[in-house]
């Protein structure tokens, strides 16, 4: 397979020039390796882990990861892939492996493309196919939903009843080697056109480039990742509690935190039930937990028969007790059917709505008439750095609107989730070792930017959104609540409870 003095029987990619490349060259592409960065697929793996079983199946991943290594060396690649396979799936339901691999795992490999593969996939305007050793219900989402594959080609799961056997199918079995080249036949079809272009990185990628009518090597050089823009759809809702890519030394690193982080946690929540709002900023500081506030917090003037309303982008449900900490007293919030749990846990009072337009309204100026309000006019969060539409109908219930910037950085565990349990939030944000909340308050809006001016309740809301999206260097976007859960939860973001009443998930 190689030529005299052990030289590769392909050339390296750089050697491709793919201006000569058009609308119709077809491509068929490795995965681990090529069109991505890492050779490794064991963060993806442990990511499906997490996700279906949490920290005993990651744990499990990770003790037979060293041998699922030593197989791949000293056996054969495919032995290493079903020892993994097997720790991230056996028992596991099908429908959870295919949620992360929607949700989850997207935002992991869209950071990790090859520049240099990328240039010659991208390049190709015809079919452009994939080709892994991976289970085909991981990489398939983000091939084609990200970097505009037509086909996928990889590993299939055994199942049985719904739920992953932990076994490769038999009658296709792991996808390396000489099954690269039958998938690929496969693919083709009857006119038996081989794409004009192959790419791949090592032996197991010699047969299927073979058959092309021209193959590249990806070099195992040090590249930067294709930077996200550059993609066709770039990564603005995604999900999983995982914020860093779990690499075996991260992943011991998370489950040797994990029980330390639980005990913290329970500590900072009890901390902010109990102590009064005014000291929870120092309490907090002690405890790990920084709070960082910027602009002039509005004071309170006597005399006023209505509350100042904030307008606030949403990071997590935490925000509107965080703004409270930020003013040194407790804020009444608007909630979309918050958990229970959280409810329960909350030092500040919540205020829920219905969805519906004419009874939430009254709600909100019944809460003003009470004092100040927190609400988030994106209905959702978004974790990445992108603002979602603004409703319009907090700017037709009062003139007195503070916009208010919300950041939150953490470390190890998101703060949110579109699949999972939401009561659970607050834990795995305190869970994080140092996380940090940056409250901006922005001016109150001037009156000629108001309702109350002449301006329509949209043309307010567009303000205060592009106004915070500028404070934050943030983009702003027409995505609401019902794209982020069509994507993450193949659901509008709201569940049946009965045949008369409907609760929103939030």
């Amino acid at each position: 397979m190689t030529r005299g003095g052990g030289e590769p029987p392909f050339p390296a990619v750089d050697k491709c020039d793919a201006s000569r490349l058009g609308p119709g060259s077809t491509v068929a592409a490795d995965l681990e390796g090529t069109l991505l960065r890492s050779r490794s697929a064991f963060p993806y793996y442990a990511l499906v882990a997490f996700e279906t079983g949490g920290a005993p199946r990651l744990a499990l991943l990770l003790l037979l990861a060293p041998l699922a290594a030593a197989l791949s060396r000293l056996a054969s690649p495919a032995a290493g892939v079903r020892v993994l396979v097997f720790a991230a799936t056996a028992g596991a339901r099908v429908a959870d492996v295919e949620s992360a691999a929607r949700a989850v795992l997207p935002r992991f490999y869209a950071a990790d493309v090859h520049p240099a593969a990328w240039r010659v996939f991208a390049a190709c305007g015809g079919r452009r196919l994939v080709l892994t050793a991976t289970p085909r219900v991981m990489a398939e989402p983000f091939a084609r939903g990200h970097l505009g594959a037509d086909g996928v080609a990889g590993t299939e799961l055994a199942t049985w009843r719904g739920r992953a056997t932990g076994w490769v199918d038999a009658r296709r079995s792991v996808l390396v080697g000489e099954k690269k080249a039958a998938a690929l036949k496969e693919m083709v079809g009857g006119d038996g056109q081989m794409p004009d272009v192959g790419l791949g990185d090592g032996r197991s990628d010699y047969a299927f480039m073979g058959m092309c009518k021209e193959a590249y090597l990806i070099p195992r050089t040090p590249v930067d990742a294709v930077r996200a823009d550059k993609l066709p759809k770039r990564i603005v809702f995604h999900d999983g509690r995982l914020v860093q890519r779990p690499t075996p030394l991260v992943a011991l690193l998370t489950l040797l935190w994990l029980p330390v982080g639980l005990l913290l946690s329970l500590v900072r929540v009890a901390a902010g039930m109990l102590l009064p709002m005014r000291w929870l900023h120092v309490a907090f500081h002690a405890l790990g937990v920084r709070v960082v506030v910027r602009g002039a917090p509005p004071r309170r003037p006597g005399g006023r028969t209505t509350g100042v309303l904030f307008a606030c982008c949403h990071r997590t449900l935490l925000d509107a007790i965080f703004l409270s900490i930020a003013l040194g007293r407790p804020v009444a919030a608007v909630t979309y059917s918050l958990s229970r749990l959280s409810e329960f846990l909350s030092p500040i009072r919540t205020v829920r709505l219905t969805r519906d337009r004419a009874a939430d309204a009254g709600t909100i100026r019944g809460a003003l008439s009470e004092g100040d309000l927190a609400l988030c006019p994106e209905g959702t969060t978004c974790r990445e750095p992108f603002l979602l539409r603004f409703s319009a109908l907090f700017a037709e219930l009062t003139d007195d609107i503070v916009p208010v910037a919300m950041e939150c950085r953490m470390s190890m565990f998101h703060g949110t989730t579109a699949r999972g349990w939401k009561g659970m939030d607050p834990f795995f944000f305190f869970m994080n070792p140092s996380p940090v909340y940056t409250v901006t308050f922005l001016d109150k809006l001037p009156g000629g930017l108001t309702c109350g001016g002449g301006k329509s309740s949209h043309e307010v809301a567009n303000y205060a959104q592009r106004l915070i999206a500028s404070t934050l260097s943030y983009e702003c976007t027409g995505f609401t609540r019902k794209d982020k859960y069509r994507e993450l939860a193949n659901n509008d973001g709201v569940v049946p409870v009965n045949a008369e009443k409907k609760r929103v998930v939030w």
